[in-house]
């Protein structure tokens, strides 16, 4: 009898991790099916993203930006000024099957920096089609693209005086109800506004008021990459935080607990 009840203990002993070895598959069959129904988050999961700019995922919310965006699979979009390829990462797997991906970059050392940046992996990014601005912005046909995005670029649109020009080409190249989606970092709007010059931080007004004078209509703006820690005051602007970090080792670990800026993002539309 003794012998009988220890059978029957090891035989249930031995059963019991076949619950959760189920269970786990389950969780694994679900999460492929909710990966196959999220192009989005099957994009930010490709295996061509570099391991260094996964980690920045948790400042920059891709999938959840890019859905606020409405970018889909079929579009044809426009990324301006992508340089080192965060977004391109993303967007070419996106886009490769059923849509189009256009590299609008500014001319200079970003352009042959984002040139290299595509030859290392020829396999996924072959079919980014790569567009110098301004000099050939005019390759792009007027009235052809889904959804112009740009990532923390108006700033530099700003300092450099070339923010009309800039959403002009973004205005004659969106069809009729095309969207334009920004991400920038956020100025108080209490601050002086000659910080926008010098600081790399603006202020969603200002951001605003470019996009509508070229035409644009203000849709609405997401909260997805606040960071309420950034004061926006720092001595060498929002290059003070990572990624950059530029006073180096100095305050490293206080601008790390801060982590990346605070951004606003932002959806225009072109009228129909």
């Amino acid at each position: 009898m003794n012998r009988l009840i220890r059978i029957s203990i090891m035989s249930a002993g031995l059963a019991l991790p076949l619950a959760p070895a189920t269970a786990q598959h389950e969780g694994h069959a679900d999460h492929a099916a909710h990966m196959a129904a999220d192009p989005i988050a099957t994009a930010t999961a490709s295996p061509s993203r570099t391991p260094a700019n996964v980690a920045r995922d948790p400042y920059r919310h891709p999938v959840e930006t890019l859905r606020f965006f409405g970018v889909t699979p079929q579009q044809t979009v426009v990324e301006y000024a992508p340089s080192g390829g965060w977004y391109t990462e993303i967007l070419a797997p996106l886009l490769r099957d059923k849509g189009s991906l256009i590299a609008l970059q500014p001319s200079g050392r970003y352009l042959d920096r984002y040139k290299g940046f595509l030859a290392t992996r020829p396999d996924a990014y072959d079919k980014v089609k790569l567009v110098a601005f301004p000099e050939d912005a005019a390759t792009i046909t007027a009235g052809s693209v889904d959804t112009v995005l740009t990532f923390r670029n108006v700033h530099n649109m700003v300092m450099s005086g070339t923010e009309a020009s800039t959403f002009k080409t973004f205005y004659n190249v969106l069809k009729p109800g095309g969207i334009l989606g920004i991400v920038d970092h956020r100025l108080p709007e209490d601050r002086d506004a000659a910080l926008e010059k010098n600081s790399g931080y603006l202020k969603t007004s200002t951001v605003r008021r470019i996009a509508e004078a070229a035409g644009f209509e203000y849709v609405g703006s997401s909260a997805i990459n606040a960071n309420p820690k950034d004061s926006a005051d720092w001595p060498k602007g929002v290059w003070t935080l990572p990624p950059t970090l530029s006073h180096g080792d100095m305050d490293k670990a206080k601008y790390q607990a801060i982590g990346e800026s605070d951004r606003m993002t932002l959806k225009f539309r072109k009228p129909l």
